[in-house]
């Protein structure tokens, strides 16, 4: 079985679809296998010797300490097109907004 630790709130929705006979997952595993993180600073955490991969649930991954996990052999990656819905939302509103006298 997989430990996966997760940092923030991560939604029901996508972790619904790890396999619980595979992944434990919770923001309370220790010894972990892989982090998940939205916004959360992992700048000085010290990562477990045993960590095999970091996922950013978003764009961007400059709260991973990239240059570390690379020396460690860590695997670090991102969800580009995660937020895309939530993007296009908030433009439109903007725009709907902005029309109004």
């Amino acid at each position: 079985m997989y430990r996966i630790r997760t940092f923030n709130k991560i939604s029901p929705v996508g972790l619904n679809r790890l396999d619980p006979a595979l992944y434990a997952v919770s923001d309370s595993e220790t010894d972990e296998d892989a982090i998940l993180v939205r916004s959360a600073k992992l700048l000085d955490l010290e990562f477990n010797p045993g960590l095999l991969a970091i996922a950013r649930a978003g764009v961007g991954v400059n709260n991973i300490p990239l240059d570390s996990c690379a020396q460690k052999g860590i695997v670090v990656f991102n969800t580009p097109g995660a937020n895309a819905n939530g993007v296009k939302e908030l433009v439109i509103a903007g725009m709907l907004m902005a029309s109004r006298d």
